[in-house]
């Protein structure tokens, strides 16, 4: 598809859910804050580097674009999971391994429990096997974690549920209090308990309309009835639902190729090979992203091997296509590390330049190697993200060296 596409078509400055197309055929849904400036990136010349071939060649292979606007972001992502679970879409089946998929499951018992599992626990029935309780629903795929579990935040504002923390007796009380899980145990409660997961499953169902309906009449019950303080609450969920607040979900919103200049940062620790752990940090225009650190616990190596776990991490990463590619990646070590961090990149196809920061022996900055212009013109964003990430690794690994000490 050429850029002399886009010229032809208005694309709305508004948030919705946008497919590309090969005739008739979808080939890939995506969800977006601007439908404009997102389908515009698709177009960036520097498209390979920010979000990987595969897209590329979706791009090369659509001939037109349509779109459905949303009210909100909010609304984009759910909606985008509902299509990709109906369409199946060979380009985002394709761009992630669906064991990292997410969904938001509801279960089937008296006060249902509202729980996000990993695709992978709900294939081998791992949760349902644990706790023997079936669910009544399950919504998704959602590609990008972080996004969802913000969405979960805005939601639960809206339509109090119970989840595994709240459904802890300790806990329920807390959770009563800040509005976020409702009264259980009385007849009273588990009807007005289900109303609530019933608007909850039409809201992801993309009944919104109805959800304010029921909504509506229920604060008009309520004041029939004199019971004024509960009127009010449901006038206050009527607002929040038609005035939904995800200024949550555009911070995590993924930058389109023109946005920050994003370094990701890699490190490992262990000692003497046990407890092996690899992190990621994210600097963005030279301040550190912390809400984007990742940990990772060592799957592959079982001895000294810091480029072999150094390798497991940055392909366990570059698995996570709904997190924005970096421009620049630093690692720590010398040449080994360089050349580890090179070799998968050129294997995968990515032109992503890639520096290392050498040590001297009290540990402190000596020399980037690698891309020498990149390196002086972003020393300080270089340095900065490698003590982070060497902070970061050096802390998970005590912690989870104090856990398994205790086992």
């Amino acid at each position: 598809m050429q850029n002399s596409y886009l010229k032809k078509i208005k694309f709305p400055n508004k948030p919705g859910v946008y497919f590309f197309k090969k005739g008739k055929d979808i080939l890939y849904i995506g969800k977006a804050t601007s439908l404009s400036n997102r389908v515009k990136s698709y177009f960036s010349r520097d498209l390979i580097n920010t979000r990987g071939r595969l897209l590329v060649d979706m791009v090369f292979q659509a001939d037109n674009i349509s779109w459905q606007e949303t009210d909100s972001v909010l609304e984009a992502l759910i909606l985008e999971a509902r299509l990709i679970k109906q369409h199946l879409p060979y380009y985002n089946t394709r761009e992630k391994d669906d064991k990292s998929f997410n969904f938001v499951c509801i279960t089937k018992e008296p006060f249902p429990t509202v729980l996000v599992l990993r695709e992978r626990i709900l294939k081998k029935n791992l949760w349902q096997e644990t706790h023997h309780i079936k669910f009544q629903a399950k919504y998704g795929p959602f590609t990008n974690g972080m996004q969802l579990r913000e969405a979960m935040k805005i939601i639960r504002r809206i339509f109090p549920y119970i989840d595994a923390q709240s459904a802890k007796r300790d806990n329920a009380a807390f959770y009563r209090q800040l509005g976020l899980s409702p009264e259980v145990g009385s007849q009273e409660a588990k009807i007005a308990y289900d109303k609530n997961i019933k608007n909850l499953k039409m809201f992801f169902e993309g009944k919104k309309k109805r959800v304010i309906t029921n909504f509506r009449k229920e604060m008009m019950l309520y004041a029939k009835k004199r019971e004024f303080e509960r009127a009010e609450e449901m006038k206050k969920r009527i607002f929040a639902l038609t005035h939904i607040n995800d200024i949550a979900l555009l911070k995590n919103e993924k930058k389109p190729a023109s946005g920050a200049f994003r370094i990701e940062a890699y490190d490992i620790a262990h000692m003497s090979g046990k407890n092996m752990v690899g992190t990621m940090v994210a600097v963005e225009d030279g301040e550190a992203s912390k809400s984007e650190y990742r940990k990772f616990k060592i799957r592959t190596q079982t001895d000294t091997n810091d480029t072999g776990a150094l390798t497991e991490v940055l392909e366990r990463r570059l698995g996570h296509r709904e997190w924005p590619y970096p421009r620049l990646v630093v690692l720590d070590g010398g040449p080994a590390q360089l050349n580890a961090g090179q070799k998968l990149f050129k294997k995968l196809g990515l032109q992503i330049p890639v520096v290392s920061v050498v040590k001297d022996e009290r540990h402190k900055p000596k020399n980037i190697l690698g891309d020498e212009e990149l390196g002086q013109k972003y020393k300080k964003e270089i340095i900065l993200a490698n003590s982070e990430a060497h902070r970061f690794s050096i802390n998970y690994h005590k912690n989870l060296r104090g856990r398994n000490f205790l086992k």
